[in-house]
Formats: C-alpha cells, structure tokens, sequence
C-alpha cells in the first residue's frame, strides 16, 4: 500500500476518532489453535453467539484468510469499568463505530476490508446463536479471539499493552483488527 493511501486511510480513521492504532503486516498476525480451545473451555459465548466459535471459520481456514491480505492496523482501547456489565454498553458502542469505519474503508475503494472486533458481537439484543439464523448478517463480525488470534502475542510484537485482569478496577486494553487490501 502506497505511502498515499496510507495517509488517506489515516485521515478517515482520525475522522471516525481512532488516533491510537498501528499499521502492521498480516503475517505478524499468530493464529494458534490454543486460542480456539480457549473459547470452547472457558467462554460463555461459545455456541451462543452467531460470530463466535463454533460459528466461525476452523483455525486452518482462518489462517488462510490472514494470509490473503497484505495490510493490516491495529486499533487500540482502554476502558476501566466499575462493573463487568458495564463493559458491555461501552464496547457495543465502540464496536458499532468500528463497523461504520469499516463501510467507509470498504466504499473507499477497499473491497476486502474486514473489522474484527473488540468484544463479541452484540448488535442484537437477543443472537440467535446460529450464523445462519443471524438477524444482523451483514453487521455481525468475530473478534480477532474468534479468529483464533493470539491478540497477546501480537499486539506485544507491536509494542502495545496488554495483561490478564485479576480486577474490574483495573484498565482494559482491548484491540480490533482492520484488514485491508
């Protein structure tokens, strides 16, 4: 991606507020089947939501899908919430933005964008839980954690923070992926 479209595509994700985000190449993305086995032992979401596991691509075929792209960015969020319920309210927020970008990246010439983001999809009320079922298909999107991603791994290798929280009082970083070509 030329150093131009870079700067084009900059402006419009400061236009849509996203000043703390990182270009970073696909490659770097770690996709590990530890992750997947992650959601299916130990998240509430798992079967529940129409863009998580197992509603997602396999581990192989999402590896396959970073591969098809050449560009990607990072955004970065930090949020410190007084209740764990009160994640949700803001994430949704955040999250419905990031798709609004997404649409304007993709009409921006972009055919291929996809948003992965920051917390599982919550754009109904009530998720069918069934991909096939979903009331917002054209909406609904996995977090880069339902993508088999290593977000840990990966947004250290680009210098950003992240840890596991023992505390609701402590600061969350919460990332989403853009991947562009």
């Amino acid at each position: 991606m030329s150093a131009d479209s870079r700067k084009e595509l900059e402006s419009l994700f400061q236009k849509h507020g996203h000043t703390d985000f990182k270009w970073i190449e696909p490659k770097d993305i770690v996709v590990c089947q530890w992750v997947r086995l992650k959601c299916a032992f130990g998240c509430d979401e798992y079967g529940q939501n129409a863009s998580c596991p197992p509603n997602v691509p396999s581990v192989s075929e999402c590896q396959r899908f970073f591969s098809e792209y050449s560009t990607a960015v990072v955004f970065h969020f930090e949020k410190t919430v007084q209740l764990p319920e009160d994640r949700h309210s803001w994430s949704k927020k955040v999250d419905l933005g990031l798709l609004e970008l997404e649409r304007e990246v993709f009409l921006s010439g972009y055919r291929k964008a996809f948003m992965m983001i920051v917390d599982s999809c919550s754009i109904c009320a009530d998720c069918t839980g069934a991909r096939e079922e979903c009331k917002s298909p054209r909406l609904a999107r996995p977090t880069a954690e339902a993508m088999a991603v290593d977000v840990y791994a990966t947004v250290r290798e680009y210098g950003y923070p992240i840890e596991v929280l023992t505390d609701y009082s402590e600061e969350m970083n919460r990332y989403a992926f853009l991947m562009i070509e």
